[in-house]
């Protein structure tokens, strides 16, 4: 799939708003912070840890990270390459951090999440996009050694206030589809009071 418009819509987001929850199309930082919440519990109490993000933007949940575990070797990639710029440039100095330019990981973590990257769909017809998830979870689910998490906006929001070049997911079919593909220990959260769901896939629970 071409991604080229999705690249240019979060880039013209940050260009608008700078680096801020706006600027990767969140309504809000509360917002952005509970999605942290959620998506972390992938990681239970564990200190030290690597981890993936997949579609980091400018890093917020390096600095997320940074104020509640002790070490994470973190690793940000973004198709979005003015994200990326801005991420390095926000993290210049900075240890335990790194920013790539790309669709997939160059490594293998103990853990990765990815935060929005299912949302904006643009003019991508429904069925392209769904499969473009499960590839998309597929590379996730290779590049995570002990679990990870992502999120969806669910398709059960309000009629209202859904928009055509979004895309809502059905929350029991990825759920399905994790625990058949992936692994017998799958939680889906959907308790957060956002228009949204999170799956995590832990893979380190022994039978």
């Amino acid at each position: 799939m071409n991604l080229a418009d999705v690249t240019h819509y979060y880039s013209e987001r940050l260009r608008e708003h700078g680096a801020s929850a706006q600027g990767v199309d969140w309504n809000s930082a509360d917002s952005q912070r509970l999605r942290f919440t959620q998506l972390l519990r992938i990681c239970g109490e564990r200190e030290n840890f690597s981890l993936n993000d997949i579609g980091c933007g400018y890093g917020a949940l390096f600095d997320y990270l940074s104020e509640r575990r002790s070490h994470c070797d973190y690793l940000g990639v973004d198709i979005a390459a003015p994200m990326i710029a801005k991420a390095v440039e926000l993290h210049r100095g900075r240890t335990g951090c790194r920013f790539l330019v790309g669709e997939h990981p160059d490594r293998r973590a103990d853990y990765g999440v990815a935060s929005g990257v299912f949302n904006v769909k643009l003019s991508s017809h429904a069925a392209d996009w769904r499969a473009h998830i499960l590839r998309t979870l597929d590379h996730l689910n290779e590049a995570s050694k002990d679990g990870f998490a992502f999120n969806c906006l669910t398709k059960y929001s309000d009629a209202d206030r859904m928009k055509e070049h979004l895309y809502y997911a059905d929350p029991a079919e990825l759920f399905d589809h994790c625990k058949r593909s992936y692994s017998r220990n799958v939680a889906l959260l959907h308790d957060y009071g956002l228009y949204e769901f999170t799956i995590l896939v832990r893979k380190d629970i022994a039978a």
